[in-house]
């Protein structure tokens, strides 16, 4: 099974361009709701998270996220810790996932893909970008934040410049139609190499 990598950062898109690989029946792998919906679903997950964080980790049965989101902008050790626990368990899920497949290729898609080295564990990478005044502003308008709350999250993630450096291809995502064409271009280059390879 061939397995793309898709990535970008905070307010680029990804998500929208994962949905218009999906629409082209591409089977598509949403990495960050899967783990969301494991650390809620998942007896192991949830006594290590308990453990870590305490009994407010959960609040009704369901994963507390802004007391775990304030626990770990404030402890990236809780973070990194955090992900110890969660990773692999995504990981394994996406691998059964992956194996049902009947398509030349799957998609992943992960906010941290260069970050922790995942893209050796991909035959191909797409990173979605877009300006950074408009990714700005979607997440303003999506996540009701600040723009200078905006702008500390995209200073802590990767620069995109050196993670143009180390994707396959390059998705602008600035204007829809524009997107859908880029999607399918990049979509028949990546045939184009499956069948090569």
């Amino acid at each position: 099974m061939i397995l793309v990598g898709l990535t970008g950062g905070i307010g680029s898109g990804k998500t929208t361009v994962a949905k218009l690989f999906a629409e082209i029946g591409i089977p598509t792998y949403i990495a960050d709701s899967e783990a969301k919906a494991l650390m809620n679903r998942s007896k192991i997950i949830k006594r290590k998270l308990i453990a870590l964080f305490g009994e407010d980790a959960y609040s009704e049965q369901k994963l507390n996220r802004p007391f775990i989101a304030q626990a770990i902008f404030n402890d990236k050790n809780l973070l990194k810790a955090m992900n110890s626990i969660v990773h692999p368990k995504v990981a394994s899920h996406f691998k059964k996932w992956a194996e049902k497949q009947q398509t030349d290729y799957v998609l992943k898609e992960t906010a941290i893909l260069f970050e922790h080295g995942g893209e050796k564990n991909c035959d191909y990478t797409i990173l979605v970008t877009a300006p950074e005044p408009v990714r700005i502003l979607r997440v303003m308008e999506r996540d009701g934040r600040t723009k200078d709350q905006v702008i500390a999250i995209i200073k802590n993630q990767m620069p995109e410049e050196e993670k143009r450096e180390m994707a396959n291809y390059v998705i602008v995502n600035n204007d829809l139609q524009s997107t859908k064409n880029q999607v399918l271009t990049v979509h028949k280059q990546l045939l184009k190499a499956i069948k090569a390879s």
